[in-house]
């Protein structure tokens, strides 16, 4: 099956201003290459060969940069919309170029799991939507007081550690999900999960290899540290 993938590249990037007052998010430079850029390769490694962009904030230096996808081996279409619709509304802007199952990513991410091992166990599982789900595990800073219903100290676990599967931002998605979104709104993609699960299947795809979620100024130097270590080594 021939699968397109959809990137969401239309945000405003405001906890990374002023790094994005001239420049769109997905165009910040992780080494010597925007994110985006690193985001298209990915996708292409896993044998995917068409990508929608769905652009809005600073449109032009992402088109100017990617124009059709030729020199990076891959073709590029473009979704546009004139205001901020959020993820899922900006995801509603590709519908058009839509019309079978597809993968559906943040363009603010960077990502290291297997894309091709995910939409395989997508289309064996005929699910209606596949989410990427990363085993993450923190400690919490606080020692932790379980009590009893009169307030009697049951136990004390000092900085206790804790596991959950958290949302990566990577989907693969049947075509009919559009029809979840409303056209031309704010919209979340939390929104058309939840209303997916009602009639649908929706599956986890669990991976404990990471990401990288560039949100703000902080994450974003983790992401650069990261690409230089990973360079040294190559």
């Amino acid at each position: 099956m021939f699968v397109k993938a959809v990137i969401i590249a239309g945000g405003l990037g405001t906890r990374l201003r002023p790094l994005t007052n001239k420049t769109p998010k997905p165009m910040l430079p992780v080494g010597e290459k925007p994110i985006l850029e690193h985001l298209i390769n990915w996708t292409k490694k896993s044998g995917i060969k068409s990508v929608v962009l769905c652009v809005s904030y600073l449109k032009e230096s992402i088109e100017d940069y990617f124009e059709d996808g030729k020199k990076f081996g891959i073709k590029i279409e473009y979704a546009v919309s004139k205001k901020q619709l959020a993820t899922a509304g900006q995801l509603k802007t590709a519908e058009e170029f839509i019309d079978d199952d597809f993968v559906c990513m943040y363009g603010d991410s960077i990502f290291n799991f297997s894309l091709r091992k995910m939409i395989k166990e997508h289309l064996r599982k005929k699910s209606f939507i596949t989410m990427s789900l990363n085993e993450y595990k923190t400690n919490l800073p606080y020692g932790v007081i379980q009590t009893s219903k009169n307030g009697k100290v049951l136990s004390w676990d000092e900085k206790p550690e804790i596991k959950a599967n958290v949302n990566m931002g990577c989907y693969v998605m049947n075509s009919k999900v559009f029809n979840l979104i409303p056209k031309n709104k704010l919209y979340g993609m939390d929104d058309v999960i939840k209303k997916a699960m009602n009639n649908e299947t929706v599956n986890g795809f669990i991976t404990k290899k990471g990401f990288i979620d560039i949100g703000n100024k902080e994450s974003y130097k983790q992401a650069c540290d990261q690409y230089k270590t990973k360079q040294r080594r190559i």
